[in-house]
């Protein structure tokens, strides 16, 4: 590696929006993110719908109109 390139690489505390904290390393001294282990419907097994912009209700209204579409067909 060169000398003198790299950023610096030591603790950090993260900061989740369901209130967890915890200690890691990274090149920041703080960092504050959506989703952490303790949250996350991968680690926990419960269901939760993780919206970045809207795109969650978007899909919800597709599908809810491909239902519908499909619905009208059938009785027609």
């Amino acid at each position: 590696m060169k000398a003198k390139i790299h950023p610096t690489y030591s603790r950090a505390r993260v900061h989740c929006t369901c209130g967890n904290e915890f200690i890691t390393r990274a090149t920041q001294d703080e960092l504050r993110v959506e989703v952490c282990s303790n949250c996350h419907p991968f680690y926990t097994g419960r269901q939760k719908l993780v919206d970045s912009g809207g795109r969650v209700e978007r899909f919800q209204r597709r599908v809810a109109k491909g239902r519908m579409h499909s619905a009208q067909t059938r009785s027609a």
